[in-house]
């Protein structure tokens, strides 16, 4: 059993916050999240962290940062740190972290410094003392991390910096602020495809548990895990970053940036750095759903806007139902006006396969597809040979065998 008082370690702290935590009945559906990853308290883990920092999975505490806090501010923090875990911060908003590292910071400490404030007027965590240098802006509660994200970049741009606002008590952030933690958005980089799925199937699977535990006991929960079993993703978010992960390649390594999962190991290794895309693939059903208003222009434009940016060799779009109806390839120089091209085609069943088998007979070899649907296929989900994203209307029983996958509602075009 811990000892009590002044001298407990800084490692007997944090276990007895993670003690405190699960004890508390707001907390009982976080068990599963406070569970997965290691969590270390060492000073030297790093010359960068002089507070807290997480991974996505894993999470560090500085002793010396540990000490400086009091009961219910290291509750805080912990729970801080599992937030970023919990709404998988680290590998959802990988894209705006590429955009613009400080503001992808400071967006999602502003969602979980928020959610934590308002859900502890009874002071059993609480935002002081050192914890007073995180970012916690009022304006943007109910907000995720995308929308605080674009507003700070629109205040950036538009010259204050997109510090946004101090809560009561909090000095205004300066530039190079980083909070009261840090994001170990390289080493979430790092990890590979099958450790980032199953790092998703932990979580998702400590969200559902943790759900249940909590019905059960009949304490309610925090009602953010019940909202995390429904979709939460900005669908172009999720496109985007479908389309940035996927099409990363390695054209040739550089030394100057080391892959951080050989360091560890003592290994100095060179990391991959793309300067090409081959070809992407569009694949678009177009039976019914498609057609409602707004949906097919906002995905095609969308789709020119993700072209914009990481510059494909080739834009394949094929019309699909029961047969392949249309196709239209649109080479880099073309892809500016494939909006204005492009003549969809079809309306009959849904059947994916011919549209695979078109790509195999047309020696059409994507690094990635698309595929827009409603998921109601006659067939199966295919057999694909490139990583594919299924984009579904309004179809939340769709579960793809294959792929990723993100459910749309026609409202959100």
């Amino acid at each position: 059993m811990l000892s009590i008082g002044k001298s407990l370690t800084p490692e007997q702290r944090v276990s007895k916050a993670i003690v405190d935590i699960m004890a508390n009945g707001k907390y009982v559906a976080l068990a599963g999240v406070l569970m997965i990853g290691k969590r270390s308290i060492d000073e030297d883990m790093t010359s960068r962290m002089k507070t807290a920092c997480t991974d996505g999975k894993n999470e560090f505490y500085h002793p010396d940062f540990v000490n400086a806090l009091n009961d219910a501010e290291l509750r805080f923090l912990v729970l801080h740190e599992n937030y970023h875990k919990l709404y998988r911060h680290l590998e959802t908003w990988r894209w705006m972290y590429d955009e613009d590292g400080p503001l992808a910071n400071q967006a999602c400490d502003h969602v979980i410094n928020i959610k934590l404030s308002d859900d502890n007027a009874d002071g059993f965590a609480v935002m002081t003392g050192e914890l007073l240098k995180g970012f916690c802006d009022f304006r943007f509660r109910g907000m995720d991390a995308a929308q605080v994200y674009k507003l700070l970049k629109k205040e950036k741009k538009e010259g204050n910096g997109g510090k946004g606002k101090p809560q009561q008590g909090q000095s205004q952030p300066q530039d190079g602020d980083t909070g009261f933690d840090e994001h170990d958005w390289d080493a979430a980089k790092d990890m590979t495809a099958d450790e980032t799925r199953e790092l998703a199937r932990e979580i998702d699977e400590a969200i559902r548990q943790g759900a249940l535990i909590a019905g059960k006991m009949g304490l309610g929960g925090n009602r953010d895990f019940a909202d995390l079993l429904e979709p939460q993703v900005n669908w172009r978010e999720e496109l985007r970053e479908f389309i940035n992960s996927t099409c990363a390649g390695n054209d040739y390594s550089t030394w100057r940036r080391p892959n951080r999962r050989f360091v560890a190991g003592g290994y100095y290794m060179p990391s991959g750095i793309s300067e090409q895309v081959g070809d992407i693939a569009v694949l678009i059903d177009t039976s019914g759903s498609t057609y409602a208003p707004g949906v097919l222009p906002s995905f095609l434009s969308e789709s020119k806007s993700i072209c914009d940016t990481v510059k494909p060799q080739r834009v394949h779009i094929i019309y699909w139902d029961t047969k392949v109806c249309g196709a239209e390839v649109y080479t880099r120089d073309q892809q500016a006006n494939m909006i204005n091209s492009t003549q969809p085609k079809g309306g009959g069943g849904t059947m994916i396969e011919c549209a695979i088998d078109y790509m195999t007979e047309h020696n059409i070899k994507p690094q990635a597809s698309i595929v827009l649907t409603d998921g109601y296929l006659g067939g199966s989900w295919g057999q694909w040979s490139c990583p594919v994203l299924w984009c579904v209307i309004d179809n939340k029983s769709a579960k793809p065998s294959v792929g990723k996958v993100v459910h749309i509602k026609t409202g959100d075009f």
